[in-house]
């Protein structure tokens, strides 16, 4: 008996390591493995490389009406360019699917880098095939922009266990936020590179150019370094599902965007869309043509233009910080479109001041407050569409931009037709109209009880 207690007592002792040791190895090898993967750094990388891109392109747009005149070709080639985007909208989410937001995203930016070459040599040859390959592009870009914020969002609210609306919120915040300072990045290089007085020669426009090219190629570098990104594992099967030749792609594509377009809940947001659309164009083409310029001059638009870029960058941080479902979208909604109406009313009046300092801060003062709705409207309707359709995120997406683009090309193209009055009339009746729409799909959303906003 003792020695048959002595035996076992031995391969127990053999046997006590072994099991000791294992989940100690198993414990030290798990612990990187377990820990949620950061999704922000993503978004870091997305938010620097739209600055980069669009603060070139952004001081480009505002100077294709001063700089490109004959033939009013600047003008005409952003009315080809919106339409374009409108029109390549209604496959961008299809190209998305087919590439992935990222590779969607890298393509994206090359239309952008033409787009500055060809004003390198402005003509009725360069810009016009620019300009229509660029609604392509913009058209992927945003549409893969607005899928791969999302799609972050949800997987780092699923990995750290966060209320996905909040997540969603910050992330839409942050790369607004830094979207936002491209006007007033663009607009300070371009007021300090063509200060000398050669804002209109040949000499001026070519290096400014050149340097615009150099920091795109930089935003581009940055856009190839983010990582691969798809939704989970069913939005994964779906998605390959429709991998089966171009005729049955379109007809998914078109039964998409017919149930998109067909939801009540978009239909009631596509004025508030279509009114942010507006007002981006109205800022661009007549604000700093009627507004600015007659106070401050051709060399006040940067200026100005900075200061809408501040106020945007600085609004949609904070709008994005303070969103965390449907209320919360709601309430902000609602103080960005008081602060438009403001400065609409105030545009209406049509106030003079004689004062040399004031006439000066005065059109800074309204520069700043339809910024400020700017960076409401960009990072709200981009949360609420992404809260509201997650089960047709690209389709959704190119909803967005299919109306802002449509209304952009619009105001281009009627802008020499009609008075400056009557645009801002035309935008307060449609800033009361789309801000009634928007309340009813708050108060539809919130009597679900199954809305994802909530």
């Amino acid at each position: 008996m003792v020695d048959q207690f002595d035996r076992e007592l031995g391969a127990m002792a053999s046997v006590l390591p072994r099991d000791e040791e294992s989940p100690l190895v198993a414990a030290v090898d798990n612990s990187p493995i377990q820990t949620p993967k950061n999704h922000t750094r993503d978004i870091h990388i997305l938010s620097v490389a739209f600055l980069l891109i669009f603060l070139a392109y952004g001081a480009a747009q505002n100077l294709q009406s001063t700089v490109n005149t004959e033939q009013d070709l600047g003008t005409i080639s952003l009315g080809i360019l919106y339409t374009s985007f409108a029109f390549f909208c209604l496959v961008a989410s299809l190209v998305v699917r087919k590439l992935g937001s990222k590779n969607a995203l890298v393509l994206g930016t090359s239309g952008y880098v033409l787009y500055v070459a060809a004003n390198l040599k402005a003509n009725w040859y360069t810009m016009i095939p620019a300009s229509l390959y660029l609604g392509f592009c913009a058209s992927i870009i945003w549409v893969a922009e607005g899928t791969y914020l999302t799609l972050a969002a949800r997987s780092q609210g699923r990995a750290h266990n966060l209320h996905e609306g909040a997540v969603i919120g910050d992330f839409n915040g942050e790369f607004w936020a830094m979207f936002a300072l491209h006007q007033f990045v663009g607009n300070l290089i371009t007021f300090f590179l063509l200060s000398d007085g050669q804002g209109g020669s040949t000499k001026g426009t070519t290096l400014l150019f050149i340097v615009f090219l150099c920091v795109m190629a930089l935003g581009v570098a940055l856009m190839c370094l983010l990582s691969r990104r798809t939704g989970n594992k069913e939005e994964v099967e779906e998605l390959s599902d429709t991998d089966v030749g171009v005729y049955s792609s379109l007809k998914s594509l078109s039964k998409s965007l017919a149930i998109s377009i067909s939801d009540v809940r978009m239909l009631l947001i596509i004025p508030l869309i279509s009114y942010s659309g507006l007002q981006q164009a109205f800022v661009w083409a007549e604000f700093t043509k009627y507004v600015v310029t007659p106070t401050l001059g051709i060399s006040g638009v940067g200026s100005a233009m900075a200061v809408y870029g501040a106020f945007d960058g600085m609004c949609s941080l904070a709008a994005g910080r303070l969103t965390s479902g449907l209320t919360s979208i709601t309430s902000i909604v609602s103080v960005g479109a008081f602060v438009q109406a403001v400065a609409i009313v105030l545009l209406l009046l049509d106030l003079r001041i004689s004062s040399g300092f004031l006439s000066s801060v005065y059109p800074l003062f309204l520069a700043a407050l339809l910024g400020i709705g700017d960076g409401v409207l960009n990072t709200q309707l981009s949360a609420l569409i992404g809260m509201l359709f997650k089960h047709d995120t690209e389709g959704a997406f190119a909803q967005l931009k299919i109306w802002q683009s449509a209304t952009i090309a619009v105001l281009f193209f009627l802008s020499p037709h009609i008075s400056f009055l009557a645009v801002v009339v035309i935008m307060l009746a449609l800033l009361i109209f789309s801000f009634g729409c928007f309340l009813l799909v708050t108060l539809k959303v919130a009597k679900t009880s199954s809305t994802p906003a909530e």
